[in-house]
């Protein structure tokens, strides 16, 4: 992809604004906008090169914020229409049933290639035109697993799904550079609510159309979403100016440089990644929960998903109240709640209680990460494409160590020890916050 594409060097705001025209920017803005990384070249050998300057922040329009919401939520859905249509999918393949196994992990591995070798693409090229040609690469990537013939052909269809469909975090650093700062964080809340939406209500989606009409509507149908919200943002988003000009291997470097020397980042990665680990520990375990204790099958389970979507509503609400009050506030605020959450699982031993509960847990996840989104965007204005992938990264790190360890859990002590499990995870996130938080005081 980067050789499909060439950026012009970006001119500095006061060349811009006139020359001699140089804005007023506080001390932290002055700090950011000064920073260097440290690259080794195969060439030049270890040299300080200077960063572009990051674009002077604009306002985004609801309607725009809303679009790209509605755009991240059908990008990330589609990692997950194959999970409630496996079933269906082996009957398709009777012969390669083992192979069409694979179809969810290939795809989560497709995801997670796309999350580190597309997303920094951002910081170098425009982003609207990285946007578009990966939501064409995921309408072609969908077709081909509509068409498959074999599971083979499936799975390789699946991995390119995955990939392309890491366009939502192209998305959600655009929507924070074109946000003012002072609205940064609802910006992010709006954006990141379309994410939950996806994860929340693809599978539901799914399983739906696939039960009706079969898996490969699914696929057809989801192209389809795909080309409209692809026209949608062509018609609105704007062209954006490359912050850095690094060769491609220099940007995939500068990710293990930024991970040593911002410690930020580094405690927002692993508050997050304990957090979200909690947050799938809870959907890997409760379909398994309501089958024992309750004798409820798949389908209630899903209705739990679409439960767990009043979670959105919180997004936009705790960007708010990071952009007032700061966003560290939410993080410990949201971590609380979570805590709260995995006490009522437990305590409250009826389906009430795992009603209220997946809403609070939803709640506490969804504020926590769009605020600790926010801290991390104003690390490196130049950078935020790098940063979100280091970011998003270890947060998923931590949703399967999650997984995992649920299922662990599960196997040992049932219920009780999922919970116990999933409280330890939010506790050690919230101590991290702590701990960072007296640090940052101490430090003054």
């Amino acid at each position: 992809m980067a050789m499909m594409l060439s950026a012009k060097p970006g001119l500095s705001y006061a060349r811009q604004n006139g020359a001699g025209i140089t804005p007023q920017r506080s001390p932290t803005h002055r700090k950011n906008e000064e920073k260097t990384l440290t690259m080794k070249d195969a060439s030049c050998g270890r040299s300080r090169l200077p960063v572009a300057s990051p674009l002077p922040s604009s306002s985004i329009s609801l309607g725009m914020t809303l679009v790209m919401a509605i755009a991240c939520g059908v990008a990330v859905a589609n990692i997950y229409y194959n999970q409630p249509m496996l079933g269906i999918m082996e009957g398709a393949f009777p012969r390669q049933v083992a192979v069409i196994g694979l179809v969810p992990t290939v795809t989560q591995l497709g995801f997670a290639a796309g999350l580190l070798l597309l997303v920094p693409l951002g910081d170098r090229f425009d982003r609207r035109r990285l946007i578009l040609i990966q939501f064409a690469t995921l309408t072609l990537s969908l077709a081909a697993a509509a068409l498959a013939a074999d599971a083979w052909w499936l799975v390789a269809a699946s991995a390119l799904v995955g990939a392309a469909s890491s366009v939502a975090q192209q998305i959600v650093p655009f929507a924070a550079e074109l946000a003012t700062p002072s609205r940064r964080g609802a910006t992010i809340g709006i954006v990141m609510s379309g994410v939950l939406c996806g994860m929340l209500s693809g599978r539901a989606l799914a399983g739906a159309v696939g039960d009706y009409y079969g898996w490969r509507a699914m696929f057809w149908l989801g192209l389809l979403l795909t080309v409209a919200v692809g026209l949608l943002l062509a018609a609105v988003l704007p062209g954006s100016r490359p912050s850095t000009q690094q060769g491609y291997g220099s940007l995939l470097r500068s990710l293990a440089m930024l991970w040593w020397e911002e410690p930020t980042l580094r405690r927002a990665t692993i508050i997050q990644g304990c957090l979200f680990g909690s947050f799938s520990a809870t959907w890997t375990i409760l379909a398994l929960q309501l089958d024992v204790r309750y004798h409820l099958g798949a389908g209630i389970a899903g209705l739990f998903g679409l439960i767990g979507l009043v979670g959105v509503l919180f997004a936009p609400i705790a960007g708010k109240i990071a952009d007032r009050r700061g966003p560290h506030a939410v993080i410990g605020l949201g971590s609380v709640i979570m805590l709260t959450s995995w006490v009522v699982f437990e305590a409250w031993g009826m389906i009430a209680g795992l009603i209220v509960g997946v809403i609070l847990l939803d709640f506490g996840e969804q504020g926590a990460l769009v605020s600790n989104q926010h801290v991390i965007y104003a690390l490196r204005p130049e950078a935020r494409n790098r940063l979100n992938t280091i970011f998003m990264g270890g947060m998923f790190v931590g949703g399967a160590v999650g997984s995992a360890g649920a299922s662990l859990a599960w196997e040992f002590a049932g219920w009780a020890a999922v919970c116990a499990f999933g409280a330890a995870l939010v506790a050690i996130a919230l101590g991290l916050h702590a701990c960072g938080r007296v640090t940052e005081k101490r430090e003054g």
